[in-house]
C-alpha cells in the first residue's frame, strides 16, 4: 500500500465518523513564539485543547507537516544514521475536543489498524503500552478490544518523579495533562530489539506507530491534578512508520515516498550504490528544506532561517561526499513535487521559487565550505585526541558558518566526538558580549502594579474629554504630580492616543485642563496600557485630574497614509514577487513607510514599477477601507494574513482594502477610503539580512514632493546639457561616448609622454657601488604613468635600481623597480615599503615593481634619499 494511499485512507476513515479534515498547518507555528517549528499535530489545536479557542466541530482530522530539526524536539543528527529519525515527517492524527474520550479512541486506533477494510494488520503483530495507574485504558484493551496481558505493558513513573514518564504527557510545567496509551508494531524475531519497557527496548523490533494521548487533568503549579470538565483526545500516527509497516519493510527509508527520492538524488549525482547513508540524509533534507521554504522561511544566520541554513548545508556536505562538485540541491525540488504535490500543491505552485533558494545557498555555502575544511583538516593533522575541541568547533560555526551537527558528521566520520561542553562556553561567551550591548525594554505598568488596562477610543475619534490620570512617572519613578518644565510620563484611563505597536508610531498631540497643558511627544504601550510621554508646558498635573485629550490630526492622518499604503504594498510584494513574501517588520509614521520582507534576491527595476503600479492602481480605484471584529477562526476563512509569533485574542480586527486585494489583521488606525492615500512612491529598495529585504516609500503630499524634486532635477539637468528633457538620456549617451574617445586619445599621449620622459630621465641616472640607480619626481604624471615609465627605463637601463614619485595634490603616487639581474640583491618591494614610510603611506609589491604612496609631498626628496641609502646599505 503506497504511502499516499495510507495518508487518504486515514483521512476517509475518520471523515466517515464524524470528524472534520482540517489542512495541515504551516511549519511555521502561527500565534506560538514557544515552538520554533510545527512538530506535533496538535500544535495548530493548541488553544482549542486549552480552552481559549471555539471551533464549530468537535472532532478533527488531520495529516499534518511536522519538523523536528531545532530546540527541544531536534533529530537531525540521527537523521540518515538510524532508520526512523527524520527532520521533516507527516503526523496523522484525530482529534476530539470534549467529545468522545478512551473508549472511542481505542476502538478507533484498533478498527482502523486492525479491520479487513482498512489497514488488516494482524491483531498479534501489535503490542500496547498504558499507563501504569490508568485501569480504565488498560480494561478497554484488554476486555473490549480483546488484547491479551502478554502483549501490554504497564508504564510508570521510569522518568525521577511522579507523571514523570514515557507514557503521560504534559502541555507543560502546568496546564492540560494526561496519561497516553500507545501501539507498537512488532516487525518480527529477525530485527533485533525488545518490547517497550524491556532492557532492549531502543532496537527496531518493536516500533511505535500510533499513539492516544487523553488529556484528562488540570496541573496546577504546585502539582494538584484536577479532572478537567471536558477530558479530550490527541492522538498521532507517523505516516512514513505506518507506511513501513504497510509495505513490510523495516526502514522508512524503504518506503515508495524515500525510494523515489534516494533514487532521483542518485541520478543527480550519478551514483550507483542506493544504499549510500549520504542519499538517505539528502532525501530527508530536500522534503524539511522545500516545505520550510515554502512556509516562507529563509536561511539566514538566527532562528528559524539558522536551522534552514544548517540542513542545506548539511545536505550540501554529504553531496560532496558523494562527489557533487557543482550545486545539485535545488534540482531535486522537481521530483519531490512530483511525489507530493498531489496532497501538498503549494510545493507545485512554489518549485520555482524553492529551486531559486536552494541554490543561492548551495553557491553561498560552496564559497566558504573549502576554506572551513581546511581549516578543520588542518586541527586535525594537530590532534593528539580522540576529541575535536570546543573553541576548534566554534571557530568553524562563527568564521565559516559550519553547522555544529556538520563538524560532529565529519568527527563520527573520523571516528571522533566533538566537545560540546567547550563550544557552548564559547557560545555563552558571545551571547553574554550580545546581552551587554543591547537594551531591553521595561514594562513599565507592570512595575506601577496597574490593574485593568487603557480604553483605547482613538478609532471613533481623535478627542476624549475628562479622561483622568491614572497614574504618573519622572525619572521612571512613580509620583503623585508634574509640574511646568517636568519631562515625564502620564497614564489616562481611557484615551484616544494610539500607542506604538504593529510598527506605527505612537501619537503626538497635548493633554489639557483649565491651567494645564502637557505636550505629548510619543505614546508607547505597556503591558495594557498607554503610557503618554512627553513634557508639562504649563501648570500642575496631579494624580486623579481629569483632562482633555486631543492627538495631533496632522500626524495621525499623514501615518494613517503610510499604514494604509503599507498594506496595499505587503499585497503587491505577494503577487508580484510570489507568496513567500511576508512581513519581517515595518515601520510606519507620518514622514514615511519601511517595510521588511522575506525575499531571496534583490527586486529588480521593473518589478518595483509593477509593484508601485499596483499600489497606486488600488489607491485610484478609491474603495472603503473595510474593519471587522470577528474571531480567529472567521478570520482564517476569510483569507486574512497575521503575524506568526504575534499573540492574537479571541476578537481580532481584519482590515481589507480593494476587496480582497488586501485582508490582515492589524490594530493601527487607517484612512477611510484607499484614495485617501493619494500616491505612493517607492524611494529605496535594499538588503537587510539574508532573505530578508527592504522598501521605503512615501506617500500623499511627500510622494507629490519627491515627484517635484525629481522634475526639478531632470529640468537642471536638461539646461545643464543645452537639450530638451525628452532627449537627456541621447545627450548623456553622446557625452559618455565622447569622454570614452577623450580617455583613449589621453591614454595614447601620455605613453608618448612616458616615452619621451624616458629619454629625458636617462641623463639623471646615477651609480652607486656599480650599480645604476635613477630617482626623481614627475611633474603632472599619474600613478599609471608612473608605471608605464618605468617600465621604459629598465628596458633602457639594462640593469639597475628605480624609484618615480609624484605629487598629485592630495597624495603621493610611487613606483619602484629593479631589473631582474639585481632581484636577489635588491627588492622592489623592500625599497617601496621604505619610501612609502617616509611620506606617511604604505605600498609593496613583488621583487621587479612595486608602487605605493602617502600623503606627505613634502617628504619626496626624503622618499627618494630611500634609494640612494639601500644601494648604498646603510
Amino acid at each position: 500500500m503506497k504511502s499516499a494511499t495510507i495518508r487518504d485512507a486515514f483521512i476517509r476513515y475518520f471523515e466517515g465518523r464524524g470528524h472534520t479534515q482540517v489542512a495541515s498547518s504551516s511549519l511555521v507555528p502561527g500565534n506560538d513564539p514557544t515552538l520554533l517549528f510545527t512538530n506535533a499535530g496538535m500544535v495548530q489545536f493548541k488553544d482549542a485543547f486549552l480552552g481559549r479557542e471555539k471551533r464549530n466541530y468537535v472532532r478533527a482530522v488531520s495529516s499534518q507537516r511536522c519538523v523536528r530539526a531545532g530546540g527541544k524536539h531536534n533529530d537531525l543528527e540521527n537523521v540518515g544514521y538510524t532508520a526512523r529519525h527524520h527532520t521533516f515527517f507527516e503526523m496523522l492524527g484525530n482529534f476530539s475536543f470534549g467529545d468522545y474520550f478512551k473508549r472511542d479512541a481505542i476502538s478507533f486506533a484498533w478498527e482502523f489498524l486492525t479491520s479487513p477494510e482498512w489497514m488488516a494488520i494482524p491483531a498479534e503483530k501489535l503490542w500496547v503500552t498504558v499507563y501504569a495507574e490508568d485501569d480504565e485504558a488498560y480494561q478497554i484493551w484488554n476486555q473490549e478490544m480483546g488484547v491479551p496481558a502478554e502483549r501490554m505493558v504497564r508504564i510508570g513513573d521510569n522518568k525521577g518523579e511522579k507523571y514523570a514518564s514515557d507514557n503521560f504527557w504534559s502541555m507543560g510545567d502546568t496546564g492540560p495533562c494526561g496519561p497516553c496509551t500507545e501501539i507498537f508494531y512488532d516487525h518480527g524475531a529477525d530485527v533485533f530489539g525488545g518490547p517497550p519497557g524491556s532492557p532492549d527496548e531502543d532496537g527496531d523490533r518493536y516500533i511505535e506507530i500510533w499513539n492516544n494521548v487523553f488529556m484528562q487533568f488540570n496541573r496546577d503549579a504546585d502539582g494538584t491534578m484536577t479532572p478537567l470538565p471536558a477530558p479530550s483526545v490527541d492522538t498521532g500516527m507517523g505516516l512514513e512508520r505506518i507506511s513501513a509497516v504497510m509495505q513490510h519493510v523495516h526502514s522508512n527509508y524503504e518506503i515508495d515516498l524515500f525510494q523515489n527520492l534516494i533514487a532521483a538524488t542518485a541520478s543527480v549525482l550519478n551514483v550507483s550504490d542506493l544504499e549510500h547513508t549520504s542519499l538517505r540524509v539528502i532525501a530527508d533534507h530536500i522534503r524539511s528544506c522545500a516545505f520550510l521554504v515554502s512556509d516562507g522561511v529563509m536561511p539566514s544566520n538566527e532562528g528559524r532561517g539558522y536551522v534552514l541554513r544548517r540542513i542545506i548545508r548539511r545536505a550540501a556536505r554529504h553531496g560532496n561526499k558523494l562527489g557533487a562538485t557543482t550545486a545539485f540541491f535545488h534540482k531535486l525540488v522537481a521530483p519531490l513535487a512530483a511525489e507530493m504535490g498531489e496532497a501538498y500543491p503549494e510545493l507545485v505552485i512554489r518549485q520555482a521559487q524553492i529551486e531559486k533558494v536552494l541554490l543561492q545557498e548551495e553557491e553561498q555555502f560552496a564559497k566558504t565550505l573549502e576554506q572551513g575544511m581546511k581549516i578543520l583538516e588542518q586541527d586535525l593533522q594537530d590532534l593528539n585526541a580522540s576529541q575535536i575541541p570546543g573553541d576548534t568547533v566554534f571557530r568553524l560555526y562563527d568564521t565559516y558558518g559550519f553547522p555544529v551537527d556538520l563538524t560532529a558528521d565529519i568527527a563520527r566520520e573520523k571516528g571522533l566526538s566533538i566537545d560540546l561542553d567547550g563550544f557552548e562556553t564559547a557560545m555563552e561567551a558571545q551571547r553574554t558580549r550580545a546581552r551587554s550591548a543591547s537594551n531591553f525594554k521595561v514594562d513599565l505598568s507592570d512595575e506601577l502594579a496597574l490593574d485593568g488596562e487603557t480604553a483605547f477610543c482613538g478609532y471613533q475619534s481623535l478627542v476624549e474629554e475628562g479622561a483622568p490620570v491614572i497614574a504618573m512617572l519622572r525619572d521612571g519613578q512613580r509620583v503623585s504630580s508634574l509640574k511646568e518644565g517636568d519631562t515625564g510620563i502620564i497614564i489616562l484611563e481611557r484615551t484616544p492616543f494610539y500607542g506604538e505597536s504593529g510598527g506605527q508610531a505612537g501619537d503626538t498631540g497635548y493633554l489639557s485642563a483649565e491651567g494645564v497643558r502637557f505636550e505629548v511627544r510619543d505614546t508607547h504601550k505597556s503591558g495594557g496600557h498607554h503610557l503618554h510621554h512627553g513634557v508639562v508646558l504649563n501648570g500642575v498635573i496631579g494624580e486623579g485630574e481629569e483632562l482633555r485629550a486631543e492627538v495631533d490630526n496632522q500626524v495621525r492622518q499623514a501615518t494613517a497614509l503610510n499604514h494604509s499604503a503599507t498594506h496595499l504594498l505587503h499585497a503587491a510584494l505577494r503577487q508580484v514577487l510570489g507568496e513567500h513574501v511576508g512581513q519581517k517588520g515595518s515601520l510606519v509614521d507620518s514622514q514615511r513607510l519601511r517595510f521588511d520582507f522575506s525575499h531571496f534576491e534583490s527586486v529588480t527595476k521593473q518589478e518595483l514599477a509593477e509593484i508601485e503600479g499596483l499600489v497606486n492602481q488600488q489607491i485610484r480605484l478609491n474603495t472603503p477601507v473595510q474593519t471587522e471584529v470577528m474571531d480567529m477562526e472567521s478570520a482564517g476563512k476569510r483569507g486574512a494574513m497575521m503575524l506568526f509569533g504575534e499573540k492574537y485574542g479571541d476578537s481580532v480586527r481584519v482590515l481589507s482594502m480593494g476587496g480582497d486585494f488586501s485582508i490582515e489583521l492589524c490594530g493601527g488606525t487607517h484612512v477611510e477610503r484607499t484614495g485617501d492615500i493619494g500616491l505612493m512612491r517607492i524611494s529605496a529598495e535594499s538588503g537587510i539580512a539574508a532573505g530578508v529585504r527592504r522598501i521605503e516609500a512615501v506617500t500623499g503630499a511627500a510622494a507629490l514632493a519627491a515627484f517635484d524634486s525629481a522634475e526639478n532635477e531632470l529640468s537642471n539637468l536638461a539646461g545643464l546639457l543645452k537639450t530638451g528633457r525628452e532627449t537627456i538620456a541621447d545627450k548623456v549617451q553622446q557625452l559618455l561616448a565622447q569622454q570614452k574617445q577623450l580617455e583613449k586619445e589621453l591614454g595614447a599621449l601620455k605613453g608618448k609622454l612616458a616615452s619621451s620622459a624616458g629619454n629625458d630621465l636617462m641623463s639623471q641616472v646615477e651609480e652607486i657601488n656599480g650599480i645604476k640607480v635613477l630617482v626623481t619626481k614627475l611633474e603632472g604624471a599619474d600613478a599609471k604613468s608612473l608605471r608605464d615609465i618605468v617600465d621604459q627605463l629598465k628596458n633602457k637601463l639594462g640593469s639597475g635600481v628605480l624609484l618615480l614619485a609624484a605629487d598629485e595634490g592630495d597624495k603621493v603616487s610611487l613606483v619602484a623597480g629593479v631589473t631582474k639581474d639585481l632581484t636577489a640583491r635588491f627588492k622592489a618591494g623592500d625599497i617601496m615599503r621604505l619610501a612609502a614610510q617616509a611620506v606617511g603611506g604604505k605600498g609593496g609589491g613583488r621583487p621587479d615593481m612595486a608602487q605605493g604612496g602617502g600623503v606627505d609631498s613634502s617628504a619626496i626628496p626624503a622618499a627618494l634619499q630611500v634609494v640612494r641609502d639601500y644601494c648604498l646599505g646603510k
